[in-house]
């Protein structure tokens, strides 16, 4: 509905899009935001690229900290609007491989590698990064395709076999079990001699990037990175990055400041002689500076990159756009806030100046060591310096964790308790126990979402230990058949 009560045609309708801008700009104004309504749609189409949360109406505060009731259910109506433009992906796997191929050749390049990952390496990624089942169809949460001008492999892990084969047309990538053959073994067997296999630096660590390259050389062929990512020069319809609501997360939760955080890591680089941490993983950040957000499925984080200084302060690279009103207070005047792209600039400064700056070569991506040598940055390879301070948990984190378990683990036995009750006779489905646990876990105080895509199999759907339980393969509970749930929530 729009903000007058009437149905979305004014915002859906061509011929009465203008009127329904209008209104929308009405709004705003009313509200005393300056923001155009191109950039409202701007940042919806962000929304709408990270997922649904547990707050959906939570992106309404990045607009106005306290909308009026007319101004969010226009804002409401937007989003709904542009999410009914959006579907699945454009074509069929074979045009994109055909598309891709065609790129390739464009640019003097005889294959490409795309892996399960974003710019920070985690396990889920944006809407925009996924691009693995953009070019295969496979949806699962780890594996890696490499295409070739005649051939293409998807190399995946015993959890995804039975996956990858009904997802992905083996004419198109032949399906390679990781424990038959790792991805760097079928690239010696199969990189014919003086090609060049592209990588995108910014999807593969410092050691990853090594290890594709010591495959080209044992198959006489050559790794180079690309300028841009050639996927994403066919991908006509990617999405943008995502835009979820940044907030604080209190201390009642973390026990420690962020300041405190900054500067016992600080005083650890000061010791170490080194000058400047690049922290790349959205966990350790949000860790260090006391945040949360929800830019991708299952990990209630935001994205970002930071540089941490030896004097404790930190530049933070995020969209602003995304921040709570409360954020700046929060963060205090230790952290610069940075958009992403300025990145760049920033480590190249660090070079310039003959600094000497850190970096976790398993973690982070190789164009972060790549830009620091060729501004002529003293690299320091070293872990993460979160990790370890981030797995020493406070009392107050402990008690947390406990307190956190014990609701979790009050949801899963009231689900077990319905289950017995209502699955003995047959008139229970994957899918309806599936929705039934996470309404359960819904109830449960400070509830921020699944923590993992709920495997809920029952038969011979057991057997897939990492499916995703859908509407379309749904089967129903049989009396004295196995059941299979793998599921949690943070």
């Amino acid at each position: 509905m729009s903000a007058d009560g009437n149905s979305n045609t004014a915002l859906t309708d061509p011929a009465r899009q203008g009127a329904g801008d209008n209104a929308l700009a009405a709004l705003l104004k009313a509200d005393g935001i300056t923001l155009s309504v191109a950039e409202l749609r701007d940042m919806v189409a962000g929304v709408l690229a990270a997922p649904a949360g547990f707050d959906r109406d939570g992106w309404h505060r990045l607009v106005c900290p306290r909308p009026a009731a007319a101004l969010s259910r226009a804002l409401n109506a937007l989003r709904d609007e542009m999410a009914a433009k959006s579907g699945p992906f454009a074509g069929d796997p074979a045009t994109r491989v055909a598309a891709l191929r065609d790129e390739l050749a464009k640019r003097g390049l005889h294959g490409f590698v795309v892996p399960r990952a974003d710019e920070h390496q985690g396990e889920y990624v944006p809407a925009r990064a996924d691009r693995l089942a953009w070019l295969t169809g496979f949806t699962g949460s780890a594996g890696t395709a490499v295409l070739l001008a005649d051939k293409g492999a998807l190399v995946v892990d015993g959890r995804y076999t039975l996956q990858a084969a009904d997802q992905v047309k083996p004419e198109l990538f032949e399906t390679v079990p990781l424990a038959e053959t790792t991805l760097e073994a079928w690239l010696v067997k199969n990189l014919p001699k003086g090609a060049v296999l592209g990588h995108d630096p910014w999807l593969h660590t410092q050691a990853g990037v090594a290890r594709l390259e010591k495959a080209c050389r044992k198959a006489g062929a050559t790794l180079a990175a690309t300028d841009g990512n050639p996927l994403d020069a066919v991908w006509t319809d990617q999405p943008p990055a995502p835009i979820s609501l940044v907030v604080p997360h209190d201390l009642a939760f973390t026990g420690a400041s962020a300041a405190d955080k900054r500067a016992e890591l600080a005083r650890k680089l000061d010791d170490d002689g080194v000058d400047a941490v690049v922290i790349t993983t959205p966990d350790s950040i949000a860790w260090l500076l006391n945040l949360r957000g929800a830019d991708v499925e299952f990990s209630p984080l935001p994205l970002s990159f930071a540089i941490l200084r030896r004097d404790s302060s930190v530049d933070l690279f995020i969209d602003r756009r995304k921040l709570a009103p409360e954020l700046d207070r929060h963060l205090g005047n230790g952290v610069a806030i940075h958009a992403p792209d300025r990145m760049g600039d920033v480590l190249a400064s660090l070079g310039a100046a003959g600094k000497r700056v850190q970096a976790d070569p398993a973690g982070a991506a190789a164009w972060i060591f790549r830009t620091l040598k060729d501004s002529g940055a003293d690299i320091v390879e070293a872990a993460d310096p979160c990790a370890l301070p981030k797995a020493i948990k406070n009392t107050v984190e402990l008690d947390g964790a406990r307190s956190a378990h014990r609701r979790d683990g009050a949801a899963l036995t009231r689900f077990l308790r319905w289950l017995a009750a209502t699955a003995a006779d047959g008139g229970v489905s994957e899918i309806a126990a599936a929705n039934r646990l996470d309404s359960l876990r819904r109830e449960g105080e400070h509830f921020r979402g699944l923590s993992c895509p709920t495997s809920c199999g029952a038969g011979p759907n057991g057997g897939s230990v990492h499916d995703r339980v859908s509407e379309q393969r749904s089967r129903m509970l049989e009396p004295g058949s196995l059941y299979l749930v793998d599921s949690g929530a943070q």
